[in-house]
This record gives structure tokens, C-alpha cells and sequence, in this order.
């Protein structure tokens, strides 16, 4: 009987043991922060098969300089093509996460909204809604509540949120007078009343820096780089960061610029990754979701510069994620259909949470969250 309580005792012991050690590897695995990363009307096409040979070669896109283009970012494998002009999206993005959106493969990811073009977009992303009430660029402050400001509100949370975009309606897309924490947007300033040394610096090269998109959105470059000095001085537990060039120059038609800039984001973000992975804060603590707000024309090879809805498959965009609860399967290759407004929810789902407002917001992405 001793020798049977003893055994029972033991085994109790060891399934505690068991039991707080689950806790303590589930908790290692949950998301504490989560960076969020746009690259405005970056066309999957790009993202997955890397160069357009055929854009490439035409003189009313290629800015005069195919043989740049050609040396930077050709390579006969399609696989080696996007890992050129994507290097840190294939190379770690792809093998630590999940990638969607390669539609040659049947795998496909589309706007919900019927407009195609950015405010609805960024607020489907955001929201989780594709409300047909916003169809202009030009919409006042956004009515609907966006996951940046739904985990704001959560007491872990709380005052560590901020958002960085080049281009200047981010101030009503988030709603950043009801939002409760910063949207440095366009030519805003960094650093609010009281900037560090780093943050008066970027001012003032800003100020001072050309203006290809005139009072309304700045290069990335600014962006960039006043979103890396919030992370590593304030230490947000959610950033978002939307770049804006990939747009800008595919309206121009200028195709290598087009390249060059998606290119840049790529490097950024490796940037990013590589402080995060070194900051003990972040560390392994840490999502990384990147996507667009939308695609642009293709089957019509001279409509990669537009989009809207009389572009008929500028609907179709991607997304990638990786970090903690995010199971790593690389590139999705099963066919399936997946929407603009079911990223909002992974986001939240990503962070622990359900997000929850006064509108309709779509279901997560299945099996992206563990």
C-alpha cells in the first residue's frame, strides 16, 4: 500500500510538472507584439513570379533602362526571379511563416470591398469590413474601428500602439483623433512635442527633401525610418507601417522605380526583423504580417499602372505571416479563396485576442494561428 501511495504521489508530481511546463511553452509561443507591414498596390504577380519580362522590354515602362532592370532582378527561374526582387519575403518570411496569394496555383486572396482602390482597402484591412459606404480616397474620418485601436483598448496594450504612413489620409483611415495613440502620416513630425536627436534629424530632412508626391505623401524612406527609431525608443507592442513608393511609381509607368521600391521594403523589413530578433523585448515575441491593399491590372499587360474596379483583376492581392502560434508552411499551395477582410481577425487572433466592434468583421484566416 506505502510502495502504491508513493507511486500514486509521484505520478501526481510529474503530471504538475507536465502541466506547468505546457503552460509555460504556451505562453512562449503567444504573440506579444505584432508588426504590421503594407506595401501599397504591390501585384502578387511580382511578389510570386518576381520581374515582368514583358514590362521589362517596353519602352513606355522601362524608364530606358532595361539592361538595370535585366542585371538586378532577371534570372530564368521564376523561383529565383522573386527571390531577387524579394530576398528576405523567400528566403525567411516564407520558410519561418506562411505566404497566399499565388493564384497560378489556384491559391487566391482578394478584396471583399468592390472598389479596388486604397481607402477601402486599408480600412478592410484594418476593420475587418469592406464597407461599400467608403468609396473615396477621399473619405472623411474612418466610422468604423480598426484592430490597432481594438488593441489599444486592451489594458496589456494600452499607449504601446503607433502607426507610420508615407501617405497622409492614414490620419482618417485609422481615425487617429478617436484612435487614442499616434498616426505620424506624409510629412507629420516625429517624435510628437518632444523628439530625440534621431527624430529631429529626420524632421528636418523631411522638410527639406524632394517631394515627387507634392504635401501628400512622403518618400518611405522618412517613413521608414521614423517607424525604426519607435521601435527601438518607444518599444510598441503594435506597429503598423505603410509604405508607398510601389504605388506611386506603377502609376507613373515607371516599372524599374516600380521594382526598386518593393525591393527597398523587402531590405527594410529585414531590417526590422533582424532588430526585433536581437531586442530582448521582441525577441522571438514577436508577429510580422505583411500585405497590400490591392492588386492591379495584368491580363492587360498596359493596365499594371492602374487599378480600381474597371480594372477586372486588380482585386487580387496576398498575404504573409510568421512569428509565434504562426505554424510554419511556407507557400500555400492548395486552392482555396481567401478575403481582404479576413485579416483583421488573424491579426487579433494572432495577439490572443477577438476582435469585436459596433460592424461586421470576417472570420481569421484559417490555420494561420496554432
Amino acid at each position: 500500500m506505502v510502495g502504491q501511495f508513493l507511486i500514486y504521489n509521484n505520478m501526481k508530481k510529474i503530471l504538475l510538472i507536465l502541466i506547468l511546463f505546457s503552460a509555460v511553452i504556451t505562453r512562449a509561443q503567444q504573440a506579444e507584439n505584432i508588426i504590421i507591414i503594407t506595401t501599397d498596390g504591390f501585384r502578387w504577380q511580382e511578389a510570386f513570379k518576381g520581374m515582368d519580362e514583358t514590362l521589362a522590354k517596353d519602352k513606355r515602362f522601362n524608364q530606358a533602362d532595361s539592361s538595370y532592370i535585366y542585371k538586378k532582378y532577371w534570372a530564368e527561374n521564376e523561383n529565383e526571379r522573386r527571390e531577387k526582387l524579394m530576398s528576405f519575403m523567400w528566403s525567411v518570411l516564407a520558410k519561418k511563416g506562411q505566404i497566399y496569394g499565388n493564384r497560378t496555383i489556384g491559391n487566391k486572396v482578394n478584396n471583399a470591398n468592390p472598389y479596388w482602390f486604397s481607402y477601402p482597402g486599408y480600412n478592410e484591412i484594418m476593420t475587418g469590413y469592406a464597407d461599400t459606404l467608403i468609396n473615396s480616397n477621399h473619405y472623411p474620418e474612418n466610422p468604423n474601428t480598426t484592430v490597432l485601436e481594438f488593441l489599444n483598448k486592451q489594458s496589456k496594450i494600452k499607449g504601446k500602439v503607433a502607426a507610420f504612413g508615407a501617405w497622409g489620409v492614414f490620419d482618417n483611415i485609422l481615425n487617429e483623433k478617436r484612435a487614442g495613440f499616434p498616426v505620424v502620416s506624409a510629412f507629420d513630425k516625429m517624435g510628437g512635442k518632444n523628439p530625440n536627436e534621431n527624430q529631429k534629424l529626420i524632421n528636418a530632412m523631411l522638410a527639406d527633401s524632394f517631394k515627387p508626391f507634392h504635401e501628400e505623401e512622403c518618400l518611405d524612406v522618412f517613413t521608414h525610418y521614423g517607424a525604426l527609431e519607435e521601435l527601438k525608443t518607444n518599444k510598441p507592442r503594435v506597429l503598423y507601417i505603410s509604405y508607398g513608393e510601389t504605388d506611386e511609381w506603377a502609376h507613373a509607368g515607371f516599372y524599374r522605380s516600380y521594382l526598386d521600391a518593393a525591393h527597398q521594403v523587402d531590405a527594410w523589413i529585414k531590417e526590422i526583423w533582424d532588430f526585433v530578433q536581437n531586442d530582448p523585448q521582441y525577441k522571438d515575441k514577436t508577429a510580422l504580417v505583411f500585405t497590400t491593399d490591392h492588386g492591379r491590372g495584368d491580363i492587360t499587360k498596359s493596365e499594371w499602372t492602374s487599378h480600381g474596379p474597371q480594372i477586372k483583376d486588380a482585386s487580387e492581392i496576398w498575404f504573409a505571416a510568421m512569428g509565434p502560434k504562426i505554424e510554419a508552411k511556407g507557400e500555400m499551395k492548395e486552392e482555396n479563396q481567401l478575403y481582404q477582410n479576413q485579416f483583421a481577425q488573424t491579426m487579433a487572433k494572432i495577439m490572443g485576442y477577438t476582435f469585436e466592434a459596433n460592424h461586421p468583421i470576417a472570420n481569421e484566416i484559417p490555420g494561420v494561428v496554432k
